[in-house]
């Protein structure tokens, strides 16, 4: 019993880890005030109009390359959010799938405890960058952070029960006799 404890602590403490640091990164974007987390998204939002250039021969204007930054600067910044919270979601998966059973009745249940343990995160966030100048909170985001947290418990679980499977039928050849 106590090796089999030893054995959660241990497969339970890389994503623990790496789940802390991306709190930690969440914390510091939502620190930016308003003008230094825009100039940020414009930045990314300029690298991909950069590639998209040179992807397609690179014919476009300086003020086209201005204008598609400026366009997709919004949903730059969105589609982070989505990402960040999509790996908040696999992170308390890798935290909290050690301790349950993959196959139990409880499984409604650790889904919406780990979709709202996201949505919370989400809302603490948003809060936070109510006191940061330039910022403020959106509801909005947290509907968003919350369907990325969900859509990678989703990966998670997916992957998860593919692995079982694989697993199960390995087992099945392996005990069937020919």
């Amino acid at each position: 019993m106590g090796s089999d404890k030893a054995g959660r602590l241990a497969r339970t403490l890389p994503p623990a880890v790496l789940l802390f640091a991306l709190y930690w990164v969440i914390f510091g974007f939502s620190a930016q005030d308003g003008e230094a987390s825009g100039s940020l998204s414009l930045r990314i939002s300029q690298g991909c109009v950069a590639i998209l250039n040179s992807l397609t021969g690179g014919g476009f204007s300086e003020q086209m390359k201005t204008e598609l930054a400026l366009y997709f600067e919004h949903p730059v910044r969105k589609a982070a959010h989505f990402c960040e919270y999509a790996v908040m979601g696999g992170l308390i998966f890798g935290v909290l799938s050690p301790w349950r059973k993959p196959e139990s009745a409880r499984n409604g249940r650790f889904v919406l405890f780990v979709v709202l343990w996201v949505f919370v995160s989400g809302a603490l966030d948003e809060f936070h960058q109510l006191f940061v100048p330039g910022r403020y909170g959106s509801f909005a985001d947290v509907l968003l952070d919350t369907c990325g947290g969900a859509f990678g418990l989703w990966l998670c679980l997916w992957a998860s029960r593919r692995k079982r499977r694989r697993l199960s039928g390995a087992v099945d050849a392996v005990s069937r006799p020919e």
